[in-house]
């Protein structure tokens, strides 16, 4: 079991941190801080895998787009890539070089029964960010982009594509065991569209890291996939899926590939709420998949306002000492 998110703003610990260093990203780029803060939900609830406390939008910083959070607002990308020019980009792959250090620090500190987890955005959902230089309702820009011109718009995934494999296959190098691709947007494609957004950069991408790393497990999280997700296991090459909390647990079970692992997909409301809510989640995605290996997890991020005692319960639950 680990939780999405499981290092972040419902913490204290992390609050007095942000409050210390500064801005997000000067917690991301601050090796020593990024460490602390991917092993604050440890400390506190000894969880199964420790994920790399960072961002999706690493990959488009560091191939040369201005990245920026604001206070109480989104993460914003200068210039926004609407009309398709991005040939005037300067990548600057050193901006990966302290999340190789964090990695690093990270795995040090970390027992061997733990795991860490790397990461990086799908092409897909990454590029909505990098059209549209935010996010979006419906990430409109990106898929009016895709329409009106795919030869362009192939050409950015393409280039997605490989930064994202050299920074995965970076972070398995400084001591990732697994990797994860979020699909934060996956939900917003039409069929045909998905195959050729989603599930095609992510064979890709999963092909590619195989070459280089044949024995690191990959976990895809097309969130918001719907019917779409049995196509998605079936066809991009992954290891395990991660699943949302839209999706019914016992269909999933019956869809996806026989033994397939999966991951989920606990609402996080019902962390929020906890007790009855949060048993009754529990067991249900217990239930559905018993027969088949399961990591435990939500179905997206903590939110920021879940209580601390919600997560000792959830623990506590899963431990079986209630």
């Amino acid at each position: 079991m680990w939780l999405m998110r499981q290092a972040g703003r419902y913490l204290p610990e992390y609050r007095a941190l942000r409050a210390d260093k500064g801005g997000f990203l000067d917690l991301v780029y601050d090796s020593e801080a990024a460490t602390e803060v991917t092993l604050q939900p440890l400390r506190r609830f000894g969880l199964d895998a420790a994920i790399l406390f960072s961002d999706i939008l690493i990959v488009p910083h560091a191939m040369g787009m201005d990245l920026s959070f604001g206070v109480g607002e989104g993460p914003r990308l200068v210039p926004p890539l609407v009309d398709g020019k991005w040939e005037g980009l300067t990548p600057d792959l050193d901006r990966f070089a302290p999340i190789y250090e964090t990695v690093r620090r990270v795995k040090a500190a970390l027992s061997p029964d733990v795991t860490l987890i790397g990461f990086a955005g799908s092409p897909w959902t990454v590029a909505t960010y990098m059209v549209a230089g935010s996010g979006s309702k419906d990430q409109g820009e990106a898929r009016r982009l895709a329409y009106r011109d795919p030869a362009a718009f192939q050409a950015l995934i393409d280039r997605i594509v490989g930064v994202t494999v050299d920074y995965l296959s970076g972070q398995i190098e400084a001591g990732a065991q697994t990797v994860q691709l979020f699909d934060s947007w996956a939900g917003s494609l039409a069929p045909s569209e998905f195959e050729r957004w989603v599930v095609a950069p992510t064979a890709a991408i999963v092909g590619r890291l195989m070459v280089r790393h044949p024995d690191v497990p990959i976990i895809g999280f097309p969130k918001g996939a719907g019917a779409k997700l049995a196509a998605y296991a079936a066809e991009t090459g992954i290891d395990a899926v991660g699943l949302d909390e839209t999706v019914d647990p016992a269909w999933a079970d019956a869809m996806l590939p026989p033994g397939m692992p999966v991951q989920g997909n606990i609402d996080p409301l019902a962390l929020w709420a906890g007790g009855e809510a949060l048993r009754a989640s529990v067991a249900r995605v217990r239930a559905a998949f018993d027969e088949r290996p399961h990591i435990l997890n939500l179905g997206h991020g903590i939110l920021q306002d879940t209580p601390v005692a919600h997560v000792d319960e959830l623990m506590a639950l899963v431990r079986g000492s209630q």
